[in-house]
């Protein structure tokens, strides 16, 4: 009886059959047509790499140059970088079993690197290894980023300004953290278009410019979330891309409330006494120095009713209790001329204490809370 075999095309020798699923495994070479070992071999490579890499680098922040666009890569240096392009470079014959790899980096200067690579593996039952060396080449360049903040681009700006005031040392110091803030949030989530142009203080507030739109208009209603007042935006025209799409420069007008809280307010045509603010978001709240209710202006005044300023709490001076009078009255030393007056006695006083906090302004003394008591807010 004969046998019945397949012989390798090339030699002639006889091969060995092979299993079923091998026969059928489309991502083997030569599928249909079996060579043997010493054919096999004669044409094997057990990696395919390339001759050299090419890695464009931005000398400014690390980013590296993929496809069409820059990524953080995080990587500490440049080695780094270079295996992890290496490793992607590098393929590994699809019949090689049980691979095993490593990679020796050597600096050769200060823009290329050689990476010595050493395979091992198994093919047909046959230990194999080969060892291949790769050139990587860095390309020190600017991404589009750092050259955006190089030139002091922006799209945007944002100014801090406040009505009948100037904005305050908390106030100004906050908008700076806000766009800090917000700009390390989208950096976090990987946009490379946000960051913080430049930050200007000026006699009137501050002008903050940053890179998109969606910042500015971030920063802008965080301001009037915390503090109160109005935006209001404008578009100005200033070039045209490359597709000759209109390109707008957005300015984001942050207008802070007239009074802050911690002021002292007169109101106009109000016979309530006047007004510890204790909030300018939305309407005006605070609370009556001389009785000690709350008060909230009518939504027609909203945040800016008519009022003058006596002063705040920093301007509060202290003044010994001399009696507590009735329910409506006492009386207590002016701190300046150290003479017992009578003054009205709201609910957040305390009739067991040795002295308060006193305002005297044009329209009268009146006793205030304590700047920490958040009682009557």
């Amino acid at each position: 009886m004969s046998e019945s075999r397949a012989f390798c095309p090339r030699c002639g020798d006889p091969v060995p059959e092979r299993s079923a699923s091998d026969a059928n495994d489309p991502l083997r070479p030569g599928a249909e047509v079996e060579l043997c070992d010493a054919c096999y071999f004669e044409d094997f490579d057990f990696v395919d790499a390339p001759d050299r890499i090419d890695v464009r680098v931005c000398s400014r922040c690390g980013a590296v140059h993929r496809g069409n666009r820059w990524v953080d890569v995080g990587a500490e240096d440049y080695t780094d970088i270079a295996i992890e392009e290496v490793s992607e470079a590098l393929g590994v014959h699809v019949d090689v079993e049980d691979v095993a790899w490593q990679i020796d980096p050597e600096q050769v200067d200060q823009n290329t690197i050689r990476m010595h690579c050493y395979f091992t593996g198994v093919v047909r039952g046959t230990p194999v290894e080969e060892q291949v060396t790769v050139p990587v080449k860095i390309a020190r360049q600017t991404c589009t980023r750092c050259g955006r903040i190089a030139g002091d681009y922006y799209a945007s700006i944002v100014q801090i300004r406040a009505e009948d005031r100037t904005p305050t040392t908390e106030e100004i110091d906050r908008a700076k953290e806000i766009a800090n803030q917000i700009v390390a949030d989208m950096e976090a989530t990987g946009d490379r278009n946000a960051f913080v142009t430049e930050v200007g203080e000026t006699d009137d507030g501050l002008n903050v410019k940053v890179s998109t739109n969606k910042i500015g208009k971030k920063i802008s209603n965080k301001m009037i979330e915390e503090f109160g007042g109005t935006v209001n935006d404008a578009e100005t025209l200033v070039t045209e891309d490359e597709d000759g799409n209109e390109v707008y420069r957005v300015t984001f007008a942050v207008r802070l409330p007239p009074y802050t809280p911690g002021d002292v307010i007169d109101l106009a045509d109000d016979d309530g006494g006047p007004v510890l603010v204790r909030s300018a978001r939305g309407n005006l709240k605070g609370v009556r120095v001389t009785t000690g209710e709350r008060y909230e202006a009518s939504y027609e005044e909203g945040n800016s009713p008519e009022a003058r300023r006596l002063g705040d709490l920093e301007d509060a001076a202290e003044a010994t209790v001399v009696t507590v009078e009735d329910d409506n009255a006492v009386q207590v030393l002016d701190p300046e001329t150290f003479q017992a007056k009578t003054v009205s006695r709201p609910d957040y006083f305390d009739p067991g204490v040795e002295t308060v906090p006193v305002l005297k302004s044009r329209a009268g003394l009146h006793i205030l809370p304590d700047e920490g008591d958040e009682s009557n807010d």
